[in-house]
């Protein structure tokens, strides 16, 4: 699915993402965790072409999303509010994004219904526009927008900022389902290690932009080695 090779980038002196050799496979929920400034943002930044690495590249299905647009036919993703048109209220959000990927009216409002537990009754029906929802509401939007298309390629970051204890774990049971159902590969940064560790099906540890451990997690294996290495 996605092939990283020779992958850096650098802001000033601080190496932000130094990646030689990395393959993340069809069908992996793959959890990235580390401190903040290890790098997790910028790497997704660069799967995105949201941000040119100084050397090396990326290939999403043999694509490498600097040369061409293709994969976005199959990538959802939110990063954070600027993926959002927030003049626009939640409905009208929904209805465009469904306009433009080919999905009518009725079918987009059957898939939202999905979310309404998710959306805890704050998201639809409020009157209100996108730029005027908490930080909580507005991931929610994201995370959904992510998602609603239902496309085999998910990149969130740092999903459950934001989120209310129950949100986060509705959000932990939206994911796994997603993946098991769909067989999407589904790429995951996250400051709350639990929460990734019960999702992901594989681990990359982060720090100063390497990945120096890829951790298989099959029945939480990666736990042990996760709370040791944070709990130094």
């Amino acid at each position: 699915m996605i092939e990283i090779s020779n992958l850096k980038k650098n802001f000033a002196t601080t190496t932000a993402c130094d990646i030689e050799s990395f393959r993340i496979n069809d069908g992996e929920v793959l959890g990235l965790v580390g401190n903040n400034g290890a790098g997790k943002t910028t790497l997704f930044r660069m799967l995105l072409d949201l941000l040119k690495p100084d050397s090396g590249y990326v290939t999403i299905d043999g694509i490498n999303p600097a040369e061409s647009e293709e994969w976005k036919q199959f990538t959802g993703a939110y990063i954070d509010e600027g993926f959002l048109i927030d003049f626009l209220t939640p409905e009208e959000y929904f209805s465009f994004l469904g306009k433009i990927s080919g999905i009518d009216q009725t079918e987009m409002d059957r898939r939202l219904a999905q979310f309404q537990h998710f959306a805890g009754g704050e998201v639809f029906g409020q009157r209100k526009l996108i730029r005027n929802l908490s930080a909580g509401n507005k991931q929610k939007v994201g995370i959904i927008s992510a998602l609603i298309r239902q496309q085999r390629l998910v990149i969130l970051d740092e999903p459950f900022n934001f989120l209310d204890p129950t949100s986060q774990v509705v959000l932990k049971r939206m994911l796994t389902d997603y993946a098991s159902q769909t067989g999407a590969t589904l790429l995951i940064s996250s400051h709350n290690l639990q929460h990734t560790i019960e999702i992901s099906t594989r681990i990359a540890l982060l720090e100063k932009g390497n990945i120096i451990r890829d951790l298989p997690n099959d029945n939480l294996a990666a736990k042990d080695e996760l709370t040791n290495y944070f709990g130094e």
